[in-house]
């Protein structure tokens, strides 16, 4: 029976230590960061020295190394992203994980011959993403971390790129890519690097102070056979942040785990747990089985038993090497060495003819197995050798050494260097569309729309399955996964025989479900739009406008060109929930997505009180505590040519709605806190 290929074991490292810990692991491959651009920035990361230095230990090891530049890219920064990337291909890496899909771009156009990953910070959810993605010169994608094996199996089944899973470590409660919780509330942007894990605090549900949005970590340690059998590329460990000690144990069992093709057993799992956990781990995910259960935080016990665990002392693995020996009469002698890092074949002399004691297989396995300090340890040795010759053992051991030093000078150290150098100037593409004024609303329930609304708006969206024909369109759910699509699908197309004219994509693995239908298409803030070469993109692939990310400050957007959407008005969405808060903590009566003003909340140390609403299915919506609103500001919209307008209600009732409407017509404030662009 023919055994199944082994995924690649892909190691984290926040540091140099870490990466030595994670090849003494057994890892194939290990993601790291350079000194920016990187979602770890606290971490120690590498500088180009670093990457050189380790790129060059790494391949001896026949160790794949794999850059991370997966934050959202600002215009002013494209030049040193550009060439920082130039120079980590020229320094050795393997390939690149990126977040920004205009960076990307960048990529494919100056390094061409490095291989790009999608971050599972783009949000890919579905087979559907993997397509456009391929358009873009991706080969691989990390998806997201919310899909169950069933999604998994689809995924790898039926998209054209290589799918990348984490297998295990600390889980974001809000898919990746879609939390600006952080951002807007404590100015710390996840899609910036620098996020301050407000998921881990306590907040009050229903008068109950607890935990409800900090995870416990992911280990799928116990489903080894099912990922093998699912055909998935690479397994991916979580952990720039984490010690050596931590990438040296968490490798190590994962290592053990697929080279046996067995299932974590309970000892496996207590090992895992001696390394990091919160109270446990959860597969919740990966199972369907998204409970309460899925929930944990960091005991004193959990932090004392990682203090004990072994200390990293450095690389003592040996890789293994085959030999082969040939000695023979009338010809030089040889010896050929293969392993990970390649294949090396030394020739010596003609073997003389032996007068008294003739070289032996033992004597010439002796000399040849002599490996001492190298990094290697001898597994298969296959000795040709015709009877009554001598060979000196001194031939034997110039012939090792030869052999070994070629095998390793032929190790690719620097697989995809660029070729030719980079311009002075490095041109980007901008939109060309042309920046329309208009104002647009979304809204949650279809009772909220009042005729003032239907006046004073050019287009009114409502959530896909609520839409009525008051709306002029719909916005499309922030995650569809494959076991979804068919809902889904359904859904559109009874908006469009009812007469929608415009849809506001979430998410990449949406857009082409639209081929063909005579409907406006628009970006959502989803996309996390930051820069022209994004927004170029969005048209280039058939969107006509894009609601900019509203982690951008005026003068930012003011520098960015076309038709871009910018959120003036309301709470905006913090975080994208696959366990339901309120069924959790208020009940299954208090989570019908039908029901109009079913709105729930959850309330922080401080007293700021954040709503939480129903999406299909049991997925939440985190919004804001505080309405970003400009409606007393209309000259400083003026200024940076903000003329695309988008406004977001949510817990409003129809006559708050009228009464935002009649500030931004009068150019007053509300009279509430609010937050400014």
């Amino acid at each position: 029976m023919n055994k199944k290929k082994l995924p690649e074991l892909l190691a984290p490292a926040g540091s140099r230590e870490a990466l030595l810990a994670a090849i003494e692991g057994g890892a194939d491959a290990v993601y790291m960061g350079g000194t920016s651009f990187n979602a770890r920035i606290n971490a120690k990361n590498f500088s180009f020295d670093d990457i050189k230095e380790c790129a060059v230990l790494a391949h001896k090891y026949g160790v794949r190394l794999y850059q991370t530049l997966n934050i959202q890219i600002y215009d002013k920064e494209i030049d040193s992203f550009v060439r920082d990337a130039y120079r980590s291909a020229e320094c050795g890496i393997d390939a690149f994980i990126v977040a920004d899909m205009g960076a990307a771009s960048l990529l494919k156009k100056y390094v061409p011959e490095m291989p790009l990953h999608a971050s599972t910070q783009m949000s890919a959810h579905n087979k559907d993403a993997g397509y456009t993605l391929q358009k873009l010169g991706f080969e691989r994608l990390v998806p997201a971390r919310e899909l169950s094996l069933t999604d998994i199996k689809t995924m790898v089944r039926e998209n054209p790129l290589e799918v990348e899973i984490f297998v295990h470590g600390a889980l974001c409660v809000s898919h990746s890519g879609q939390c600006l919780f952080s951002s807007l509330v404590g100015g710390r942007s996840g899609n910036r690097g620098v996020c301050a894990q407000p998921c881990r605090l306590p907040y009050t549900c229903d008068g109950k102070s607890s935990y409800p949005l900090s995870l416990k970590d992911l280990s799928l340690a116990g489903h080894v056979t099912d990922i093998i059998d699912s055909g998935v590329h690479s397994l991916k460990i979580e952990g720039r942040m984490k010690s050596p000690e931590y990438v040296l144990r968490v490798i190590r069992v994962w290592r053990k785990l697929l080279d046996e093709g067995r299932n974590a057993t309970y000892d496996d799992i207590k090992a895992l747990e001696e390394a990091f956990s919160r109270g446990g781990f959860t597969d919740g995910y990966f199972t369907g089985n998204v409970t309460k259960k899925m929930l944990g935080v960091r005991s004193d016990y959990d932090k004392q038993i990682s203090r004990e665990i072994e200390k990293f002392d450095g690389i003592t693995r040996k890789m293994p090497i085959d030999m082969s020996v040939k000695i023979k009469r009338g010809e030089p002698i040889s010896l050929t060495v293969s392993g990970k890092s390649g294949v090396g074949t030394a020739t010596g002399e003609i073997p003389m003819e032996a007068q008294n004691a003739p070289t032996s297989q033992e004597g010439v396995l002796r000399s040849v197995s002599k490996l001492g300090n190298t990094p290697y340890t001898l597994r298969n040795i296959d000795i040709q050798l015709d009877d009554g010759l001598m060979v000196p053992v001194s031939w034997l051991n110039n012939l090792r050494r030869d052999a070994i030093s070629y095998m390793e000078s032929g190790v690719e150290l620097v697989p995809h260097k660029p070729e030719g150098i980079l311009p002075e100037r490095i041109t980007i593409d901008k939109p060309h569309s042309k920046n329309t004024k208009k104002l647009s609303a979304r809204f949650i329930f279809p009772e909220q729309i009042t005729s003032d609304c239907k006046e004073y708006f050019d287009k009114i969206y409502l959530p896909l399955n609520k839409y009525t024909s008051d709306a002029d369109g719909f916005y499309m759910p922030p995650v569809v996964f494959d076991s979804e699509k068919d809902e889904v699908i359904s859904f559109i197309r009874k908006a469009i025989s009812e007469g929608a004219k415009s849809v506001i994509i979430s998410n990449i693995g949406q857009i082409g479900w639209f081929d063909g239908l005579d409907v406006e298409l628009v970006a959502d803030y989803r996309f996390n739009i930051m820069n022209n070469i994004h927004a170029a993109q969005m048209e280039s692939i058939g969107l006509s406008e894009y609601i900019l990310s509203p982690e951008l400050t005026i003068p930012q957007i003011r520098d960015i060109s076309g038709n871009r959407g910018v959120i003036i008005y309301g709470r905006i969405p913090l975080m994208t929930l696959e366990k339901c808060v309120i069924r959790d903590n208020f009940g299954c009566e208090r989570c019908d997505r039908n029901a109009p003003g079913c709105v729930t909340s959850i309330c922080d140390r401080r007293g700021y009180i954040f709503p939480v609403v129903r999406e299909l299915d049991h997925r939440n919506i985190v919004f804001n505590s505080q309405k970003t609103c400009m409606s007393d500001r209309p000259l400083e919209l003026q200024k940076a040519n903000i003329v695309n307008q988008h406004f977001i209600f949510t817990t409003e009732t129809a006559k708050e709605v009228d009464e935002v409407i009649d500030a931004y017509k009068n150019h007053t404030p509300l009279a509430e806190a609010v937050r400014r662009i």
